[in-house]
């Protein structure tokens, strides 16, 4: 049984060395999903907007994805840190429109 699961698992390691890097490209070179300029910097270290917990630096803050629409995330977040100056979801910046909405 020892054998099988070693055999089994040389065989699985290299399969997901190469679906690692595939997975990284897929996202774009961030790791973020959402990612947010703020027009002043902000004290929240953390904030939580449309269920998604954002870490906060300054005039910067980024989160992972989430269920919910990104001009609902977007203006959430603007309630907590301030208005918004860009806000990007997978690396694609947020028209100019709907930043607009989301700093209504």
């Amino acid at each position: 049984m020892k054998r099988f699961a070693a055999a089994a698992l040389s065989a699985i390691l290299p399969l997901a060395a190469l679906a690692a890097p595939a997975a990284t490209q897929a996202t774009g070179t961030s790791q973020h999903y959402f990612e947010a300029t703020l027009l002043a910097p902000t004290e929240e270290e953390t904030a939580i907007a449309g269920g998604v917990v954002f870490r906060c630096d300054g005039e910067s803050c980024t989160g992972p994805r989430s269920g919910d629409r990104p001009l609902r995330v977007c203006s959430d977040l603007r309630r907590d840190v301030g208005q918004i100056a860009s806000f990007k979801v997978r690396g694609e910046l947020m028209s100019d429109a709907m930043l607009a909405r989301c700093n209504g």
